[in-house]
């Protein structure tokens, strides 16, 4: 009679109990979860303003975002378009133009000045029912300075840029803290944003001083100076 004398093997481990809150704890993690969307990241923050052409010649940024930033006025992000090295296309007015947003969104009131700087947002082909017309240079819709928007007519634009660009009104109370604190890091647009400050104290609910006027001037054309040099400007916390 044999008894068994083959190789022995060693003794699975016991599955722990199922109520051993550390197994449990420990199953729990290996256990495959739903991916979940990782919270946004600088770069997505500053995919909010955009910064590459939907289209070239000229370049534009995508009708979608085009509709959403015109719907409003949002001032700070339009200092992002402006700010010197980004791609967008200039365009400089050609004479005195009505301030018209025929898309319904806001518009700026009075008129666009000769020598205005602006942004394209679209170019539009001139609706001549398929014929050829002399003279139909269709238009285009622009960004202004005060983070308005307007429609153009073709003749009413050149790409030309003049010796001395001018810029719409830009309200320094309305751009966001954080592209305040950007744009006075500029130790002379600070400067002028101090005097300014001190001189037209009040200036919203009374007559204003001669010399506020002419601080209120300096301080829109020093920050357009600025911008354009291509100062970093943050990511505005009010966005399209």
């Amino acid at each position: 009679m044999f008894t068994g004398c083959g190789s022995h093997k060693p003794a699975a481990k016991s599955a722990a109990p199922a109520d051993d809150p550390l197994a449990a704890a420990l199953k729990e993690n290996q256990t495959v979860k739903p991916a979940v969307q990782a919270a946004p990241t600088a770069s997505d923050d500053e995919a909010m303003i955009p910064t590459k052409c939907a289209k070239s010649d000229p370049c534009v940024p995508a009708p979608a975002y085009v509709k959403k930033l015109c719907a409003k006025s949002y001032p700070s992000v339009t200092l992002n378009f402006f700010r010197g090295g980004s791609p967008w296309t200039r365009g400089y007015i050609t004479r005195k133009t009505e301030a018209v947003n025929a898309s319904g969104g806001i518009s700026g009131e009075g008129f666009l000045e000769f020598d205005e700087e602006v942004i394209v947002l679209q170019k539009r082909k001139s609706d001549t029912g398929g014929m050829q017309v002399s003279g139909a240079m269709g238009g285009y819709y622009v960004l202004r300075w005060d983070g308005t928007c307007n429609d153009i007519a073709g003749e009413e634009l050149t790409m030309s840029k003049p010796p001395q660009p001018k810029s719409s009104k830009i309200e320094w109370r309305f751009l966001d803290e954080n592209t305040q604190k950007a744009l006075r890091k500029d130790s002379n647009l600070d400067e002028i944003v101090n005097a300014r400050r001190n001189e037209c104290e009040g200036a919203a609910s009374g007559t204003v001083s001669k010399k506020c006027v002419e601080l209120d001037k300096k301080l829109v054309d020093t920050l357009a100076k600025v911008v354009r040099r291509g100062i970093d400007l943050p990511v505005p916390s009010r966005h399209p």
